[in-house]
């Protein structure tokens, strides 16, 4: 079992011009505490997340340390031309003697589409043709399409990824599973998925990729929990409740998708969820939640969400604690 951080960029409580500084500061705070690796969260036009870019940030950070990992969480592919971002993916992993981890995701029916010009049916119906053909940059020598959303005749690849480079998957819903599964693809499952959605999915995943040939017990699936450390559970409680439930209901809220409506502006209720079945107070007690977690649902690797409590200085904190109390406990 492994930990890394899951860092969203919270523009709620922070000027988003100072969340990438933040970030850093994140990043850079995880190795030096010991933790293997940082996944960054994408996201446009919302105060949830301020990292429009997250191979940017990824570069970045990847220049400011030395043995961190970095990945993102992910890179939304309706919003993105397959090609351009793998071609970025072959340079971050090279630049970084492959310490880049490349996770996608299919996104949300958000305004993203009308503004990047890529449109509600390539979100709809595009997925996978934009999956396959960013795939295919990472395989082949030469790269063609003749397909519904990519024509272009073939063209060289001049360089490839490293041995061992992998593209994750970020899913929520059985079809995003398959996809995954039958090509041999690892998972990464959201922090709104409980442990029972966890090991429904991740068995699935292993039915379908043993049927498409892939060795199942080779891949190591990824999932977030949200974290705080506390030596009291009702303190801890207490410290996350109002900034989390503010962060993500004015986060959250700022969604605007293509029809005009907008995201939901009440997070209290599942604020409370998270903070009730997530790794919140004792670090030694949330160690052995998360390691049942872990076990019950399949997970290899978790993704530690640690900026609940909004100040840079206590995310530092929190980052610290977890690093030198859960880790010990888990690994």
């Amino acid at each position: 079992m492994r930990c890394d951080l899951f860092l969203v960029g919270d523009a709620v409580h922070n000027d988003p011009a100072a969340v990438p500084r933040n970030l850093l500061r994140y990043a850079v705070a995880a190795e030096k505490c010991g933790f293997g690796g940082v996944w960054l969260a994408e996201h446009h036009f919302i105060r949830y997340g301020a990292c429009p870019s997250t191979p940017v940030m990824a570069a970045s950070i990847l220049s400011a340390t030395r043995r961190l990992t970095v990945g993102t969480a992910a890179c939304v592919l309706s919003n993105r031309h397959p090609v351009a971002l793998a071609e970025e993916a072959v340079m971050l992993d090279g630049l970084s003697n492959g310490r880049f981890r490349l996770g996608v995701a299919r996104g949300g029916p958000w305004i993203d589409l009308e503004v990047f010009g890529t449109g509600h049916e390539r979100f709809e119906s595009g997925f996978v043709e934009t999956l396959d053909v960013l795939l295919s940059w990472f395989r082949q020598s030469r790269v063609s399409s003749d397909g519904r959303f990519f024509t272009f005749r073939p063209v060289p690849v001049r360089a490839r990824p490293g041995e061992g480079f992998t593209v994750w998957i970020a899913a929520t819903s059985a079809a995003t599973v398959d996809v995954a599964a039958q090509r041999g693809l690892p998972l990464l499952l959201g922090v709104h998925t409980t442990d029972t959605e966890k090991a429904a999915m991740v068995h699935r995943w292993r039915r379908v990729a043993v049927e498409h040939g892939h060795d199942a017990d080779a891949i190591e699936h990824a999932a977030v929990y949200l974290a705080f450390a506390d030596d009291d559970d009702d303190r801890a409680a207490s410290r996350l409740r109002g900034p989390m439930t503010e962060w993500l209901s004015t986060g959250v809220g700022d969604y605007r998708r293509v029809d005009g409506t907008k995201g939901s502006a009440d997070q209290s209720a599942y604020v409370d969820r998270l903070i009730e079945t997530h790794l919140v107070g004792n670090p030694a007690r949330s160690a052995r939640r998360l390691r049942t977690s872990m076990q019950a649902g399949g997970v290899g690797r978790a993704l530690l969400m640690v900026e609940g409590a909004a100040s840079p200085d206590e995310v530092e904190a929190n980052i610290t604690r977890l690093a030198h109390e859960l880790l010990p406990n888990v690994n």
